[in-house]
């Protein structure tokens, strides 16, 4: 008797699971998102000729359990262990995310040489032996321990793993992996999601670490299933302009640390170097007295990060047009109303251009007051100096709101040799003197305009 199918559409932004098809996703409203998966209905390979009372496993108390089991390892690259909370965690499922050519490969490749002490296997789906080879050479990557598999089939994959019983695996990358069993090509939902699936049971039950390689497709997500970031441990992405030199590992999912620290890398000839003080290559080639340029301090994680902030301001003849690269563009738009309303520069009629040296981020509300005294800057032609910084959050009345942890922005901001900053007047923490900084309390947009740039009409 034929085995029956059970068809289910999934959504691949929110892995989200519905019976019927439909344009739009009922969970996170995304159109066109629903692709189909066929589910078999035939007993599962895994528990065939196991009882099921050999397989259960038998409840118990927390009280039991062994606390000490989460067992780190340093890669021996350091902006990857701060990423993944301190270094890579035994038999853990980790998946690195990021465009095509972005240097995924290539972290990974060069942790296989700093972890030389540990049995590693890569498996590579996307090049041969000899190209891995080459690549290795190039990057001057020496492990004795280091074994390489070609191979896109899943089954063989983890026959392989379960010989060697190697320390880490990398699968690079999910994308290629079949299961022979699954009637869809690679690549499509059933076989990522079945290989994904199988690869962390194996994680689990033989206490290796696996880093899984997940391309991003054109919509910025990874490629196939979101229900993908949901199966593993951490999620990592790489991000970076490809026509730069620096790149971000940022922890979007992280179940054994924090999701808010970032690793700065520089692509260079032989490899990624780690960028140990990423402030000072961020502010690197700064434009002297130039109007339009302000220093922000955000927190990314527990470390501070200075960015430049630069802002183009010219009158425009007609319909005034808004591009912001770095910074939300609902929050830019909102800053230069409140600087119009509230600081009485007319820059609405105005073509406004914000853009964040070095391809950052800046999600944090505490980057409020750099931006719009650089759009201030820029509007007046006044230069605002290249010894100052700001730090605030500007509120929809003017007022220049509080930040968390002032006191280590401020330590930063004094070690790169700034002399002056403008702070709010209200702060949470008690506020530390630093030598050789400044501190210029204001409380609203109009006073931090007034004491950086002097009066509109002086």
């Amino acid at each position: 008797m034929a085995n029956k199918q059970k068809t289910i559409f999934c959504c691949t932004e929110c892995g989200n699971e519905t019976a019927n098809w439909s344009g739009k996703c009922p969970s996170c409203g995304a159109w066109n998102t629903l692709q189909e998966l066929k589910l078999d209905a035939k007993p599962s390979r895994y528990t065939s000729g196991v009882t099921r009372s050999s397989i259960l496993q038998r409840p118990k108390k927390i009280s039991e359990l062994d606390s000490s089991a989460e067992i780190r390892f340093q890669t021996g690259i350091s902006e990857f262990d701060r990423v993944l909370g301190g270094g890579a965690v035994v038999g853990s499922l980790n998946l690195v995310g990021g465009a095509p050519g972005i240097g995924k490969s290539t972290l990974l490749l060069q942790m296989c040489g700093m972890a030389a002490e540990r049995s590693i296997l890569y498996v590579t789906g996307e090049e041969s032996e000899r190209q891995l080879k080459l690549r290795a050479n190039r990057l001057r990557v020496e492990n004795e321990e280091l074994y390489v598999l070609a191979e896109t089939d899943i089954d063989n994959v983890l026959a392989a793993m379960e010989e060697l019983r190697s320390d880490i695996v990398i699968i690079d990358s999910i994308q290629t992996m079949s299961d022979g069993e699954v009637s869809s090509a690679p690549g499509s939902i059933s076989q990522v999601r079945e290989c994904t699936m199988r690869l962390m049971r194996a994680t689990k039950e033989k206490g290796m670490t696996v880093f899984v390689v997940g391309h991003i497709n054109k919509e910025g997500s990874i490629a196939g299933p979101k229900v993908l970031e949901h199966m593993v441990d951490c999620v990592l992405y790489f991000e970076g302009e490809r026509n730069t030199s620096f790149r971000i590992l940022r922890a979007v999912k992280n179940r054994f640390g924090s999701t808010n620290e970032i690793g700065v890398f520089e692509m260079e000839e032989n490899g990624l170097r780690c960028v140990e003080n990423p402030s000072e290559m961020l502010l690197s080639g700064r434009p002297e007295n130039s109007p339009g340029t302000c220093v922000a301090c955000v927190m990314e994680g527990t470390r501070p990060l200075l960015a430049e902030v630069q802002a183009l301001v010219s009158p425009s003849g007609y319909n005034a047009s808004r591009r912001s690269n770095g910074i939300d563009y609902n929050r830019t738009a909102m800053l230069l109303a409140v600087l119009e309303k509230r600081g009485g520069m007319p820059v609405g009629n105005c073509d406004t251009y914000i853009n964040v040296i070095g391809g950052l981020e800046l999600d944090e509300p505490a980057a409020d007051l750099a931006t719009v005294l650089a759009i201030a800057s820029s509007f007046l032609d006044r230069p605002l100096g290249m010894d100052l910084a700001a730090i605030g959050e500007v509120g929809l009345s003017g007022e220049i709101r509080s930040v968390s942890v002032l006191n280590q922005r401020l330590s930063e901001i004094s070690r790169l040799g700034f002399k002056r900053c403008v702070i709010p007047v209200h702060n949470r923490d008690e506020i530390k003197r630093f030598d050789g900084l400044q501190l210029i309390p204001v409380k609203t947009i109009g006073e931090a305009i007034a004491a950086v740039l002097g009066k509109k009409n002086a």
